[in-house]
C-alpha cells in the first residue's frame, strides 16, 4: 500500500425510518503527485450549484489526507449548503481522521495522497423539519469509512464481481430482469 496512486471506493448506508438521511459517498484516492493530485488541483475553483470544499472537522482543522467535497445534488437552498457544510462536512472528517487512527489510511502517506469525495445529501433533508441530524451524521461516517476501507482494499474485486453477477442486481431492475 505504498503507493497509492490511484484508487476509488464507494458505498451506501441507509437511512433510519422516515428520514432522507442516507449516505451514498464516491472517493478518490490518489498521489498528489499523479492524475488523483492533478484533479484535486483543478476543483480549487467553484461551479455553480456544487460547492466545493476542503473537509475540516471544525474551524482550522482541514483533515490529513486533503480532502476535497462535492455535492452530488444541484444546491438549491441556504439550508441544504448549511447541512453539506456542517453535519456531513464534520461526519466525513470525523470518519477520515478514525481512517488514520485505525490504519486504514496510512499515516506515513497522509501528505502524499489525497481525496476527492462526491457526496449524497438528498435535497428533502434541507426541506425535512423532523431531520434527525444524529442520524444524518451516522450515515454519513459510516459510508466514508466503508467507501475508504474499500477503495484501499480495491473491493468489490473482479472475482467478487463476477461469482455475484447473477445474485446481485441493481435496485432499479427489480421487475425489469430476471436472473
Amino acid at each position: 500500500m505504498s503507493d497509492i496512486w490511484f484508487r476509488t471506493g464507494e458505498a451506501t448506508v441507509l437511512a433510519a425510518e422516515g428520514q432522507y438521511t442516507d449516505a451514498m459517498p464516491e472517493v478518490l484516492i490518489g498521489s498528489v503527485r499523479g492524475p488523483a493530485g492533478h484533479a484535486f488541483a483543478a476543483m480549487m475553483g467553484q461551479v455553480q450549484g456544487h460547492t466545493r470544499m476542503f473537509v475540516v472537522r471544525d474551524l482550522n482543522q482541514m483533515v490529513r489526507p486533503a480532502t476535497m467535497m462535492t455535492t452530488k445534488v444541484t444546491i438549491q437552498s441556504a439550508e441544504y449548503v448549511n447541512l453539506l457544510g456542517g453535519v456531513v462536512q464534520g461526519a466525513i472528517g470525523d470518519a477520515i481522521v478514525d481512517c488514520l487512527a485505525e490504519g486504514i489510511l496510512p499515516k506515513e502517506l497522509a501528505d502524499e495522497i489525497c481525496m476527492i469525495v462526491m457526496v449524497w445529501l438528498d435535497p428533502r433533508c434541507a426541506e425535512d423539519p423532523n431531520l434527525d441530524q444524529a442520524d444524518l451524521y451516522r450515515t454519513q461516517y459510516e459510508a466514508m469509512k466503508i467507501a475508504i476501507d474499500r477503495a484501499l482494499k480495491g473491493e468489490p474485486t473482479v472475482d467478487q464481481l463476477i461469482a455475484n453477477r447473477k445474485t446481485i442486481k441493481h435496485y432499479a431492475l427489480d421487475g425489469v430482469i430476471e436472473y
